[in-house]
């Protein structure tokens, strides 16, 4: 059984609240990923959920050349220290380098590993180094088991690993999620999330990564039921016009149903009390 970790004014692992990863793809306007952490931070409070703001300062693996990768790592972390400071959440940024996870760690609370970046060792010692939370994608071509070597070396390094699971390659542009994986993902001897708006993407669809939105919620609930210790959620005030992941990002409005959703659930699974 994975233990819980404490992550900034709270825990995430079994036994502990649902937390709620929710944010921006990438970053926009810094004013903008204020005003909308502060929104997802009173919808999540409303329902008794703690909120991870999550952004990312660069989209390192966009589709294409031409694609928006956001405001680089000073202007990022800048963004993203501000959400901190004003809104009063933990806050979560990617980082695809070694040498960016010194700088991150001063700013952010969680440092993420993409999902194609999960076995670069030198990334995970490099961000395990620095003794924050360390959330780690699961690749979509690996096998979860192997999600245990992953998260060994973080605290090899002094890290705490979290896992996620979002979806595996099926065939040629489309993912599809496994829920055994999230059973599995517990020999990994840490925290378990499901990013269920990253699961529900078609990637390399004519050179740009679509999506299916209307999938976001029955596979969040699916992971809920299953028993997870954390959401992961990508929204956007406005999703058509979402530099990245547009076709999959929520709305304000559709993230407040989907937790209402999951947080009956939750309490209808552990008979009216809290979910153990």
């Amino acid at each position: 059984m994975s233990a819980a970790l404490d992550l900034g004014p709270f825990r995430v692992g079994p036994g502990e609240e649902l937390v709620v990863f929710a944010g921006l793809c990438v970053l926009e306007e810094e004013a903008a990923a204020v005003a909308l952490a502060r929104e997802l931070a009173a919808r999540a409070g409303a329902r008794g959920l703690p909120l991870v703001f999550k952004a990312s300062f660069d989209k390192a693996n966009r589709t294409s050349l031409a694609s928006y990768r956001g405001p680089g790592l000073e202007r990022g972390l800048r963004a993203l220290a501000r959400v901190r400071a004003e809104v009063g959440v933990p806050v979560l940024t990617d980082v695809h380098a070694p040498e960016q996870a010194g700088p991150a760690a001063e700013v952010v609370d969680v440092l993420q590993v993409p999902a194609f970046l999960c076995r670069q060792t030198d990334l995970l010692v490099a961000a395990g180094r620095t003794g924050k939370p360390v959330n780690l994608k699961r690749g979509q071509f690996l096998p979860p088991g192997d999600m245990r070597m992953a998260a060994e070396k973080v605290r090899s390094a002094g890290g705490r690993p979290l896992v996620t699971e979002r979806g595996t390659t099926f065939g040629h542009g489309d993912l599809v999620v496994d829920m055994r994986c999230l059973v599995w993902l517990r020999a990994a001897g840490a925290p378990v999330l499901f990013d269920a708006t990253h699961a529900a993407q078609r990637p390399g669809a004519g050179g740009r990564t679509g999506g299916l939105r209307e999938m976001v919620a029955p596979l969040a609930r699916a992971a809920v039921a299953v028993g997870v210790d954390g959401l992961y959620l990508e929204v956007h005030p406005d999703p058509p016009r979402a530099p990245s992941d547009a076709e999959n990002t929520l709305d304000p409005e559709a993230f407040g149903v989907l937790l209402d959703e999951v947080v009956a659930l939750r309490r209808s699974l552990a008979g009216g009390g809290r979910p153990g």
